[in-house]
């Protein structure tokens, strides 16, 4: 039989060495990923996979985990649709309150029962501190289990500069008519610290997060209804400048919400109470200070359609 060695040697040579820089690539990607900001798809999808800070959100603040995973999946759709990194979007989603697991309590989403609110013994510039704190606690127990900075970001980023309008209605109902109180209700102090959404991919988790939850205290999410909320919400932060600071076109917020519309109308469809139905009607819910920021947009989403202003 006819062979050629040096043939055969090159060969087995060249398959070795393939497999030798396969093994160090592999090796070195974690400090290549490190080192230079990089993340990559293998490493996103194992972030998402069992985390331990996963396992403590779902052990700790279980209400949250669920807001969270469903943010996930609305949001990757959202970001996709207008040619974001999906995946990233949805492995943000999933850490981005993480900070909720050490007062979980505060959190209309963890509350069970009649108990109660905790908020109900606080002043509004005590509570506005819990709630804006799961921010910077987030960003804490991210770096602490050495997160990838553009996860930390997502954390850092959901709520912008928004304003916890909620507690911010009660301060200033408190110090109607005394005008020595009047600090005590300045907008500033109400105001998430930020920074605004830096890349499309931030902004389009800040407004899912924002939606979901205004979703949840709809009395009857219908079409309709759904629609005006996420639109509202939308154009609030939209003049609120909250999207000044990435690339979002006005083309890709209409995309966004549309996308939005379209996810939660799948969620709810099978809540929604066509007219023939007998079933006894919902009570209504609270809406969530500590999520939608905005009691006034769940307030006019419930409102009839002739009564909303778009």
């Amino acid at each position: 039989v006819f062979t050629n060695a040096p043939l055969l040697i090159l060969s087995a040579k060249g398959a070795l060495y393939c497999l030798i820089a396969c093994v160090l690539a592999a090796a070195c990607l974690p400090f290549i990923e490190s080192t230079f900001g990089i993340i990559t798809d293998m490493n996103l999808r194992e972030l998402g996979d069992a985390h331990p800070l996963l396992q403590d959100l779902i052990r700790l603040a279980p209400g949250t985990y669920n807001h969270s995973q469903q943010v996930a999946v609305i949001a990757e759709t959202a970001a996709e649709q207008i040619g974001g990194n999906g995946l990233l979007v949805r492995v943000g989603a999933y850490f981005h309150d993480i900070g909720k697991m050490l007062k979980p309590n505060y959190f209309v989403e963890n509350q069970q029962g009649d108990c109660g609110s905790p908020h109900e013994h606080l002043n509004p510039a005590m509570s506005t501190l819990i709630i804006i704190g799961h921010v910077k606690d987030g960003v804490d127990l991210a770096e602490q289990y050495h997160l990838p900075q553009q996860i930390i970001d997502f954390i850092e980023q959901h709520h912008g500069t928004t304003l916890v309008e909620y507690f911010y209605r009660e301060a200033t109902k408190l110090v109607e008519g005394q005008p020595d109180r009047k600090s005590d209700a300045e907008e500033a102090s109400f105001r998430y610290p930020g920074p605004r959404p830096r890349t499309k991919e931030a902004a389009v988790l800040m407004i899912v997060d924002a939606c979901e939850s205004a979703s949840r205290t709809l009395t009857e999410p219908t079409p309709k209804r759904l629609e005006t909320l996420v639109h509202n919400i939308v154009m609030r932060r939209l003049t609120d400048g909250q999207f000044d600071e990435c690339t979002l076109t006005m083309k890709e917020l209409r995309t966004i919400e549309e996308s939005v519309v379209k996810s939660l109308i799948g969620i709810y469809h099978g809540r929604i109470r066509y007219p023939d139905a007998k079933e006894p009607r919902e009570p209504q819910r609270q809406p969530n200070p500590a999520e939608t920021g905005s009691y006034a947009v769940v307030q006019q989403a419930e409102a009839k359609p002739a009564d909303v202003r778009n």
